[in-house]
Formats: C-alpha cells, sequence, structure tokens
C-alpha cells in the first residue's frame, strides 16, 4: 500500500527487528514483501518490533533504505 505524504510516496510495513541500542533495524514492506534497512537517523518516533509503520524510501551507499518512518 503507498500513499502520498507532502509529495513522497509513503510505504507501509511492519517492524522486523530494531536494536535501539546500535540504532538500526530492518522494516518488512506489506506491498512487496521485501525489507529494508532503517537507520536511527530515519526514525521520526520510537518504533519497536510488531510495530505497523510508514516509510519512505530513499537510495543509500547499500541499496534503497527506509527514512521518515512513523506509526500508524
Amino acid at each position: 500500500l503507498y500513499f502520498l505524504n507532502f509529495g513522497i510516496y509513503m510505504h507501509q510495513g511492519t517492524i522486523q527487528f530494531f536494536h535501539s541500542t546500535k540504532g538500526y533495524g530492518f522494516v518488512k514492506d506489506h506491498a512487496d514483501g521485501l525489507e529494508y534497512f532503517i537507520h536511527l537517523s530515519g526514525l521520526r518516533e520510537e518504533v519497536q518490533q510488531g510495530d505497523e509503520v510508514c516509510f519512505a524510501l530513499e537510495e543509500g551507499a547499500d541499496g534503497m533504505h527506509a527514512v521518515e518512518v512513523s506509526l500508524l
């Protein structure tokens, strides 16, 4: 599922893993089933495993990663 938020395509997914001490984790996209890397700097609010979130995708050094991650 995608929707526009201030002109940005947002995805919906579930946090698969997030290590708050190390500052990274992964989110699984509901639409394509792929998992995307999340860095602490890409969070809008605190998340934990199992949370339903929306996020945008951005090209990074190692492929696409989730940014603007926020709880649904």
